[in-house]
């Protein structure tokens, strides 16, 4: 696996970052729900609980399926997380009488759907580093400046691939090309998604590689228009598109590898085509290239040498490749 590498090119800094319940902060910013429907979408807290984690301990306590629980997005297991889920609303009377340690029903609203993969708006992060230098928080605030305008490179962070992450890789390449049989479906399709995430990360890599101040864009390039959330391909980048691109009206997109997903062409398919697939038979998928922080706000404490960093995120990016970028290492 390719290391993710960052656009600006600064010194490494050092500090210590810790996933845990006091250091690790996350809270969904949701899509916005109906308040009548037939499912009930729950607000919950939670100290050390993963997303599945969570459900195991509802679908135990309200004795209902875990494929009846809806959810946006998964959270990490080592931190303090909010996040919405949903249920079919003739388990409200279950709901109320739920009860776990460190797991708090906040809120309820209704709501016309159950919640599916994505039906979030982002994620807002409050994060402690620790051990941080004085003379280190000008630094940190020019990079957040400096990253707030030209974005932060999108890659999959480390959480994605697991703490095998080259076997992972090893054992999708056997299943994909028929060598390996594995029955459980989500374990295979977590094995396959992990594979077309090492080819984004290494392409990232790549075309991070071959730009300077701001990435660098090439002819045939496919890009995301954000006002209208479609995808189109720029055969030639025109001074239109370049300034389209500046003023974060569009963002480059990158390939997971997969059927029915669109290719780039010309330049850019020539440094796309080296990290593509086209053996998976699994559907594949455009990424964005960048993602902008934004709400950034720092606060630090001089005693403690503790640095309180609370920003927010699109949806399916990753804060921890945002504290790699200020470090400039690989965690």
């Amino acid at each position: 696996m390719n290391n993710r590498v960052f656009i600006q090119k600064h010194k490494p800094l050092t500090f210590d970052f810790f996933q845990n319940k006091d250091d690790f902060i996350v809270e969904e910013n949701p899509i916005k729900f109906s308040g009548r429907g037939n499912f009930i979408v729950a607000k919950i807290r939670k100290e050390n609980y993963g997303t599945w984690d969570l459900i195991e301990k509802l679908s135990k306590q309200l004795k209902i399926y875990e494929n009846e629980i809806g959810y946006a997005g998964l959270k990490d297991k080592n931190a303090t997380t909010t996040q919405y889920i949903s249920i079919p609303k003739k388990y409200s009377k279950e709901l109320k009488r739920f009860k776990a340690k460190n797991i708090e029903i906040l809120d309820t609203v209704l709501h016309t759907s159950k919640l599916n993969i994505g039906d979030l708006e982002g994620n807002k992060f409050s994060i402690n580093l620790h051990k941080v230098e004085e003379k280190d928080l000008i630094i940190i605030e020019k990079l957040l400046k400096e990253i707030s305008l030209v974005g932060v490179p999108n890659y999959f962070g480390y959480q994605r691939f697991g703490n095998d992450a080259l076997e992972n890789i090893e054992k999708a390449k056997a299943l994909i090309y028929g060598d390996l049989v594995i029955r459980d479906n989500k374990m295979a399709k977590m094995l396959i998604s992990i594979y077309q995430s090492s080819f984004f990360n290494s392409w990232l890599a790549n075309r991070v590689l071959l730009s300077e101040n701001s990435f660098k864009l090439f002819d045939g390039d496919i890009f995301k228009e954000y006002s209208k959330d479609k995808l189109f391909t720029a055969k030639t980048i025109t001074q239109a598109i370049q300034k389209d691109f500046e003023q974060k009206k569009v963002v480059p997109t990158g390939l997971l590898p997969g059927r029915k997903v669109f290719r780039s062409v010309n330049k850019a398919r020539e440094l796309e085509e080296k990290y593509d697939d086209l053996y998976i038979q699994e559907k594949g998928f455009r990424r964005d290239a960048l993602v902008y922080p934004k709400e950034i706000l720092v606060n630090y404490n001089r005693k403690d040498k503790k640095l309180n960093l609370s920003f927010s995120l699109p949806k399916s990016s990753y804060a921890t490749v945002l504290i790699e970028n200020l470090a400039n290492k690989n965690f």
